[in-house]
């Protein structure tokens, strides 16, 4: 697009709040962006005034620019989020290492609320309690809530018809509220107990095992006893990890942030009821945009997949308002942001910016391989296989069966060079009879490519590249799929085994890599990936344990559903065959989840 053209969409630009897109001439997003005002904020990247590498780099790279107005900059911010998940453009910056750490779940909205492990925190569900760092283990803390306060960790269901009391009943880890052998006012006691004990309150627990510990010694039960006294210990190492001059019911998460103008390091100490839990640290590549708009957009990916505390302390300059509005907004109460200058918040927030500075230098050299084996080998893929585009996204595809059987493929991605597991997908060969790996990579791509030029694209975004695990064969039947759906500008690609040849369209003789060469590696780590990943389903398939977990992944499917489920077919092969009709016949399905079902195996 001319200048002249992207001259006359600025004076299009509405002075109202949203997100704006930048492209390249390729088509691809390369930064996603906020603004209060889109028409002030846009025009800025246009206007003459001196900027940074970085930003200046990113402007003579734009080709077009696209924005979707919101409501209030708060839905803004929340878009951002989404639309940098979905595009990772290469000037935005971005939270790659998204490791979960688990949390305790108490699900206060059950009549009798059990506790359990996730890693998944959803508002409104019950109470969270975590994250847990640091070789904390959380199914010894669950453990140590069951035995102390006999609260329940399993997942069934409690009816008006008494149950038969399980074995934590007998071992005294459990209530039995199943059995009907607790009231719910004396259950509930348990529960208020145990949320204390979660939020830090250990003395108790201490001394009731400590009880429990001298009983068993004292009968010669010294098995038992070592056991109670190695949770002991483990309270106690959580104890000393105490700030005494932070107070108890001080939930807060300290942010600091250090950057050498091409990278940056961003590190959070955790604390919760005045414990420090853990820190954590990330490098990332700096981005285009301003050093506040990149941390608040950190932050936002950040609180996306974890718990907000109630206090966040931080010295960068942000948008408080704006953060305070969205963090409260998604946590459903009142959130604060504090900049101390002294007191033990500003000892810990010292403490945080420490440890920013120290990992910043310690991983510049590790970020600059990590870019030599991501971004930049997929650069020389580029040049060195003669590639239409940069492959941004790459997909690879593998077929795993045996004698046949159960023929699997695997869908693999990868962004920028890294594998990007959010992306990945499985498919079960439906049309294909025997062991016939050519056909059976027709039917997938067939499925995949089908999806192009449609809603589901959203979903399922363009690749600029496909990685066929074969050689000239394999190259030869997928490409008869890309001329029979008509699709053009995606390059196509096969990576032979054992000499590790490049197969391309544009020539016969395969391309020969330099086994050193970064560009090689990054295709022969796609390929195992996708050969690891097919593996792992093809053997999933053959465990029943494993088989109902495949149920286990289709949303608005408990326990109780899917047990009623296999009650009525038998297998998961008849499920999977089964029509809409069939499975809405099933008890507690209906019509609205049955389709979903028969789409989500429609979808594999």
């Amino acid at each position: 697009m001319g200048e002249s053209v992207i001259r006359e969409k600025l004076k299009l630009l509405p002075a109202s709040p949203g997100v704006y897109i930048m492209l390249d001439g390729e088509g691809t997003v390369i930064y996603v962006g906020k603004a209060r005002v889109l028409k002030n904020r846009v025009r800025q990247y246009f206007h003459s005034s001196p900027k940074s590498g970085k930003v200046r780099a990113m402007v003579e790279s734009i080709a077009d620019f696209s924005y979707i107005v919101t409501p209030t900059e708060v839905d803004a911010l929340a878009l951002e989020n989404t639309y940098i998940k979905k595009y990772k453009p290469k000037y935005n910056i971005l939270l790659k290492d998204d490791k979960t750490y688990p949390y305790i779940k108490v699900h206060t909205k059950e009549a009798f609320p059990r506790i359990s492990v996730t890693r998944r925190v959803k508002l409104g569900e019950g109470k969270y309690f975590g994250p847990f760092m640091g070789g904390i283990s959380c199914k010894e803390i669950v453990d140590i809530a069951a035995r102390v306060y006999r609260i329940r960790a399993c997942t069934v269901t409690i009816g008006e018809k008494p149950k038969k009391p399980c074995l934590n009943y007998h071992l005294g880890r459990c209530g039995a509220p199943c059995a009907h052998f607790i009231s719910q006012e004396d259950y509930a006691a348990c529960v208020e107990k145990t949320l204390s004990f979660l939020a830090g309150n250990y003395e108790e627990a201490e001394s009731l095992l400590s009880e429990k510990m001298e009983a068993f010694a004292a009968n010669e039960e010294f098995e038992l006893a070592l056991e109670y006294r190695n949770k002991i210990e483990m309270l106690s190492r959580l104890g000393e990890r105490r700030i005494t001059a932070m107070p108890r019911d001080v939930d807060a998460d300290i942010w600091a942030y250090a950057t050498n103008g091409l990278y940056a390091a961003i590190s959070v100490l955790v604390t919760r009821g005045g414990i420090m839990q853990g820190s954590r640290s990330f490098t990332l590549d700096e981005g285009a945009g301003e050093a506040g708009e990149g941390f608040l957009s950190f932050l936002t990916q950040y609180y996306a997949a974890h718990a907000l505390p109630h206090e966040v302390v931080l010295e960068e300059p942000i948008d408080d308002a704006l953060f305070l509005a969205y963090a409260e907004e998604k946590a459903g109460r009142r959130v604060e942001l504090t900049r101390p200058k002294f007191g033990i918040r500003r000892e810990l927030l010292d403490m945080a910016s420490g440890n920013a500075r120290e990992y910043l230098e310690k991983s510049v050299s590790a970020i600059r391989h990590k870019n030599d084996m991501t971004v930049n080998a997929c650069m020389r893929l580029k040049e060195l296989l003669h590639l239409a585009r940069y492959p941004k996204r790459m997909e690879c595809y593998d077929i795993s069966n045996v004698s046949g059987v159960d023929k699997v493929g695997s869908m693999v991605v990868f962004t920028d060079g890294e594998a990007d597991k959010y992306e990945y997908r499985r498919f079960r060969i439906k049309t294909v009879e025997g062991a016939n790996d050519f056909a059976s990579l027709q039917e997938v791509l067939r499925r995949r490519l089908q999806k192009l030029g449609t809603a589901e694209e959203a979903r399922f975004a363009r690749p600029q590249l496909i990685v066929i695990d074969g050689g000239k064969g394999q190259l030869s039947a997928v490409k008869a799929i890309f001329e029979e759906l008509g699709v053009v500008g995606i390059d196509l690609i096969a990576l032979a085994k054992q000499e590790e040849e490049v197969y391309t369209l544009f020539q016969d003789a395969p391309v020969r890599l330099d086994r050193r060469d970064y560009a090689l590696r990054t295709l022969q780590r796609i390929r195992d990936e996708a050969h690891r990943f097919a593996v792992t389903y093809f053997r999933s398939l053959h465990s029943k344990q494993s088989l109902t977990s495949v149920l286990d992944e289709i949303e608005g499917v408990g326990k109780k559903k899917r047990t009623a489920l296999l009650q009525a077919f038998g297998t998961i092969d008849k499920i999977m065959r089964a029509s809409e009709e069939e499975l809405a016949r099933v008890e507690g399905v209906g019509p609205v989840l049955a389709a979903h079902i028969h789409s989500y195996f429609e979808n594999l």
